[in-house]
């Protein structure tokens, strides 16, 4: 399995996408992985007509702390 890009590389929404996305590839357990890609996508969708460019940064900043989290946990 290819390694994550590094989090500060994550600019856009789609980035972030795929680079959680890749993080729940490397979870341990299959229900894991499936619980936390479901969550991603939703997550997503809910936020997918954001527009204010400040927000999504702060979406983008809050995910990938969360990310850390779980991948730590």
């Amino acid at each position: 399995m290819a390694p994550l890009p590094p989090p500060e590389l994550v600019q856009t929404p789609l980035q972030l996408y795929r680079y959680l996305l890749r993080c729940c590839q490397q979870l341990p357990q299959e229900s894991m992985r499936q619980h936390y890609r479901h969550a991603v996508r939703q997550s997503f969708k809910v936020h997918a007509d954001e527009d204010n460019p400040e927000r999504i940064q702060q979406i983008i900043k809050r995910a990938i702390e969360d990310a850390d989290w779980v991948m730590n946990k």
